[in-house]
């Protein structure tokens, strides 16, 4: 598990700066074609701000301490896959994209591919362990969520939940929602990261530890914050006065909140 954190961490701080960069510059340079570049840079925004958080899953000690975080990657991970298989018309290799952009799609499929195959395999090995006994070390809460925030989060894991399984299963009535154009391929590729962000969200309120969401932590405002740059340069793209575009504000606004006001809490707790 630890292996394949690392690996899925190097691979998307190089994909993802090469799809946010390419984004802030004024082109779409995904996998699939997409009417604009905003689309594609949000996936890499997403790929970059996740990628210094799997880097540290090997610092955690017991499951518990990792699955907060191993366990939405494994959704965007089977998800894009499946994403990119039901939308292969618009991959740019079939779609007939530039040379680079047609290689490049071909390689986002088979390497989606396999690391899905490996995170399935790695979460069956791992949920085959035995889970250490309740009293153990490590299934102790040490830094229990506050209860102020337990509604908070269920109200922001309930959102990106929503939105993202709208997006993945209907995406011909929930693209048109969103607040920039979009098609079928952006919509669902764009609903699996929200769908995880949800699932990981809704995961700190069943761990009810601070102390065991620390990798989540440390990815859930970085994705914010890379997100907020990408709709900030494409601000012009968004239509902020409309009902979806204060909602994704809103929601992202809250998932920064979410990770620094986590981190400043479990820093009170102490070593």
């Amino acid at each position: 598990m630890v292996l394949l954190s690392g690996v899925v961490g190097g691979i998307s701080l190089t994909v993802g700066a090469l799809l946010a960069v390419t984004s802030l510059a004024g082109h779409a340079a995904g996998a699939w074609v997409s009417p604009e570049p905003l689309s594609p840079g949000l996936l890499g925004a997403a790929m970059v701000g996740v990628a210094p958080a799997l880097f540290t899953v090997g610092k955690a000690r017991v499951w518990e301490e990792a699955r907060g975080l191993v366990l939405p990657l494994a959704i965007v991970l089977v998800g894009l896959f499946a994403v990119s298989l039901l939308n292969g018309g618009t991959l740019q290799a079939v779609h007939g994209g530039p040379l680079f952009l047609a290689l490049f799609s071909l390689g986002w499929v088979a390497v989606l591919g396999l690391l899905a195959l490996a995170a399935v395999v790695c979460l069956a090995a791992q949920y085959r362990r035995p889970a250490p006994p309740s009293g153990a070390a490590g299934r102790t809460p040490l830094a229990p969520l506050p209860g102020w925030s337990k509604p908070l989060l269920a109200v922001l894991g309930s959102g990106w939940l929503g939105i993202g399984a709208g997006l993945l299963a209907f995406p011909a009535f929930w693209g048109p929602l969103v607040p920039w154009t979009v098609n079928r391929a952006d919509a669902q590729g764009l609903g699996v990261w929200a769908l995880a962000l949800g699932v990981g969200v809704l995961g700190s309120l069943v761990e009810d530890d601070l102390a065991r969401v620390r990798p989540a932590l440390t990815a859930v405002p970085a994705v914010a914050l890379a997100a907020a740059v990408l709709l900030a340069v494409h601000a012009r793209s968004v239509d902020w006065a409309s009902g979806p575009g204060v909602s994704l504000l809103a929601l992202v606004t809250g998932l920064f909140a979410t990770g620094v006001a986590g981190r400043v809490l479990l820093a009170r707790t102490g070593p």
